[in-house]
């Protein structure tokens, strides 16, 4: 996570892919769901071309 995530919040969470690492905008996958900078996230859904939708990972 690059950017908070939160209700009416988009964030941002970078993502290794093809060798690199590539921006994509998040939003929570529950709207009430509040993700602070630094957490671990899962994408639970991919909406192209760079909107993620994201919840926190449980480490």
């Amino acid at each position: 996570m690059t950017g908070k995530i939160g209700p009416g919040l988009v964030g941002e969470v970078m993502v290794p892919i093809r060798g690199g690492v590539e921006a994509f905008y998040a939003h929570p996958n529950l709207p009430e769901e509040e993700i602070p900078v630094g957490s671990l996230v899962v994408i639970v859904e991919y909406s192209p071309p760079r909107t993620v939708y994201v919840t926190r990972a449980i480490a």
